[in-house]
This record gives structure tokens, sequence and C-alpha cells, in this order.
């Protein structure tokens, strides 16, 4: 089996892995606070309980990240994360009281932290005007779990049996449904997932080859075809002698190079554009997931929606979302990372003063009413994709690619924190929305003046600073 194909291969399995993430958020979310009150939980243990799966993530992101780092592997780390989703997904089959379901969330969340390495993976193994493409398809997989998720509650919630000492029930079942989906996973990654090398391990002409195959090759005239060999050869012979010693061809390993050996943290994370990233990662999730917290109550008050209702909304905004991705997908091939960036900021910036406007203090008749809502809700999912996106691309970027799985692990983090806080923000001021979305506007400028103050940073740096560094630091 070639390089490409399993490349190919090894991409659909990670699609699917964060298929099965969004399924299992759509399945347990909308069963799990009536399963609390089954097992008398208090109303806080529902912020507990959605908190904790988010809390476990971001601790354990970082170390899967550097331990992918310092393998260059991640098919194992997968299977280990895996099992940790698999255990905790049948502790919370189990059910027995309202601590051990709250641990089963805690257990769970450890496994989601492998997305660190598998992001790593991803940045190793794509060409950088790839990448934003590959990162919008990985993304929307997610998305379309989340939408194709409450379809599996259909025939869930008919569940009323026993499994021995077991109930399976409507509350029970999405655990043991879950458990039995990670399994699946864990044979598809032992299957068609492979460790292929990076690609900064084989020579340009060869990774080109095999990334983009050989649909691009007629494009170029043999004559120009043996210039470019001709300049590609010179070239790599400045690059060596510029490199001293280095041998970019050989993959690392962990006796010979260690990714960690000269890594500096402050140096990698408080640089200008880097710091930018993470506070539009931290800022963009904060505002998301205080949306969602405030919806529900929002059409429930001023719109009467009940389960269908919302089940209905939820639809439409994952197709929306999924459909955003792939117009992302399309527009990064035209587009630099950071105007895409650019574009999603100002389309979430004029979706909070939207908001504002209308749906703070919403007057007017029913239709009226529902109009701005949806327009506003359509404004805030439009602009989520841009954002997502392109900040996860220009991050790969201008990060080191020998620690990636660790900076994405810390993104990941942030982006966990974020995911805590935002619910915690949102939900003490449902019955105050100037506040609630003023506060989400101010986050917004912020991180747009932060964007124009360093958007000439906001781009790859070019490889001929590692050589310089490399020369240096030698």
């Amino acid at each position: 089996m070639d390089y490409r194909r399993k490349r190919e291969l090894s991409f659909l399995t990670i699609g699917l892995l964060f298929f099965l993430s969004g399924v299992e958020y759509a399945v347990i979310l909308p069963t799990i606070w009536k399963y609390l009150q089954i097992l008398d939980a208090p109303a806080y243990f529902l912020g507990l309980g959605l908190s904790a799966f988010s809390f476990t993530g971001l601790l354990s992101g970082p170390l899967f990240g550097r331990w992918s780092d310092k393998t260059r592997t991640t098919k194992t780390i997968i299977l280990f994360s895996n099992v940790f989703e698999i255990v905790g997904n049948f502790m919370y089959f189990m059910g027995y009281s309202k601590w051990l379901l709250l641990s089963s969330r805690l257990v769970a969340g450890v496994g989601a932290g492998a997305g660190s390495s598998i992001f790593g993976f991803l940045t190793r193994t794509t060409l950088p005007d790839e990448r934003a493409q590959i990162f919008a398809a990985v993304m929307a997989c997610r998305q379309a779990g989340l939408l194709i998720g409450p379809a599996f509650n259909i025939f869930l919630r008919l569940c009323d049996f026993s499994l021995g000492p077991f109930i399976v029930n409507k509350y029970t079942s999405p655990g043991l449904f879950m458990c039995g989906m990670w399994l699946l996973l864990q044979c598809v990654v032992v299957l068609l997932y492979h460790d292929i090398p990076p690609l900064d391990t084989l020579p340009e002409h060869m990774a080109l080859q095999q990334v983009r195959g050989q649909e691009e090759e007629p494009l170029i005239d043999p004559e120009d075809r043996e210039t470019d060999t001709r300049n590609l050869v010179h070239s790599e012979q400045i690059e060596t002698r510029l490199s001293g010693d280095i041998e970019p061809t050989r993959p690392p390993s962990p006796e010979q190079d260690d990714p960690f050996e000269n890594f500096s943290a402050s140096r990698e994370f408080l640089r200008e554009e880097v710091v930018v990233l993470l506070t539009a990662q931290f800022i963009t999730l904060f505002n998301q997931t205080a949306l969602e917290t405030m919806v529900t109550p929002l059409t429930q008050r001023y719109f009467g929606f009940g389960e269908l209702g919302n089940s209905v909304m939820y639809s439409l905004c994952g197709v929306e979302v999924i459909v955003g991705f792939f117009l992302v997908r399309w527009l990064s091939r035209v587009l630099e990372d950071r105007a895409v960036l650019a574009v999603g900021l100002l389309i979430c910036c004029g979706a909070c003063v939207w908001c504002i406007i209308f749906l703070a203090s919403p007057q007017g008749g029913f239709a009226v009413e529902l109009t701005e809502f949806i327009i506003g809700v359509f404004l805030q999912l439009l602009g989520l994709p841009f954002v997502a996106v392109s900040q996860v691309s220009l991050f790969s970027k201008v990060t080191a690619e020998k620690t990636q799985g660790f900076s994405q692990g810390v993104r990941r983090s942030v982006g966990g924190l974020a995911t805590i806080l935002g619910p915690l923000w949102a939900g003490g001021l449902t019955g105050n929305l100037y506040v609630m979305l003023g506060m989400m506007l101010l986050l917004l400028i912020l991180i747009m003046i932060m964007m124009v103050l360093s958007y000439e940073k906001l781009v790859e740096p070019p490889v001929v600073q590692h050589a310089d560094s490399s020369e240096s630091g030698g």
C-alpha cells in the first residue's frame, strides 16, 4: 500500500473519530438532566457533568500531545485514549449513583485529549496550502455527528429491558450505545489507521508527488520540469550548507532527536501571533458556549419551544454549520488564513450587535421576533466555521512543527477552559441579556483590535528561518 493510500485511510479514520465524538455529545446531552434527576442529583450536577468532560480533556490534551511529539506516532495514543471513552461510557450506562455518573464523564473526557495528537499528526502530514481544507473537513465530521446524533435517540428512547444486573432504558442506553461505537472504532483504527512518516522526512518533490498524486504533472512542460529540478537540487544544496549537520530526511526518534530538548514554553506561546490566536480560540468558544446556554431558555420564554421545536432548530443549525465548513474549505483555496479569520470575526461582531439590538429586549409580534431570532442565530453560526478553521490552520503554521502535538494540546486546553467558563457566565445572566451580550461584544472587539495590530505576523514563517535558527543554535 503506497503512502498516499495510507494517508487517505488514516484521514478517513480521523473523520470517523470526530464524527463519533459529535454523536456522543448529541445522544447524551438531551437525557443527562433527567438521568441525574432520577439519581436524586441536585441541579448544579448538570453543570458539573457537562464541565467534567471538558475539564479532563483540558488536562490530558497536552500530555497526549507531548507523547505524540516524542514518539512521532499517534495510532497507539488513539487506541489508548479510546479505552477511556469505552470505560467512561460503560460507567455512564451503569449509573448506580450521581457520583458514578459524574465520574463517567471525567473518565470519558480523558479520551478527548487525543485530539491534540491528531491535529499534530494532520499538521505533519499535510502541506501548508491544503491544511485549512483538511481541518475544515475534519471539523465538519464532528458537526455531522451532532446533526445525525439525535436520530439515534429515536430508537434509544424505546429501550426498556434488562441486561444481566443492568437496566437498559432511554437514560442508560446512550452510554451502552456509545460504548459499542467506540469499540467498533478500535477495530477500524487497528485495520485502517497508519502512522505514516511526516512530510518533512521525505524529499520535497517526493512529498508533493505522494500528497497530490500525478494529476498535476501534465500542467508542467518537460523543459520547465528539468529547469525546476535543477533549481530544486541547487536550493537543496544551499539549505544543506545552511543547516550544517542537520539531516532533514531522517525521521527523528526519541533517542536521536528529542523535540523538547531546546523547547521553551515562554518562547513558543508568548509570541505576539500565538497569543492572538489563543485569544481568538478562547473568545470564540466562550461566546459560542454562552450562546448555546442562552438559546434554549430564550426560545422557551419567547416562542414556547419544547423538545421538538429545539430539536428541529438544532438540526437546522447543524446543517448550516456543515455548509459553512465546506464554504470555508473552498474559500481557503483562494484566501489566506488570516483573511478568512478576519471575515469570521467581522461576521461574529455583526451577529453580536444584531442580538443586542433585537434580542436583548425583543419587541413586535411573534413573527417579527422569530424572524429577528433566526437572523441572529444564522449570523452567529455563519461566522463560527470561518474563525474555527482559520485559527487552527494558522496556529499550526506559526508554532514549531516538531512540537505540534503539545502545542495543539495547549490550544485545545485554552478552548476547553472557554467551554467551561462560557456556560457558567451565561447561566447566571439569561435574564439580563444586555450584560451578557455586551461582554461578548467587548471580547470580540478586543480580539479584532489585537488581530489588526498583529495582522502582518499572522503568516507562516519562511522556511529559511528554520535553517538560520538551526545554525545559530548549533
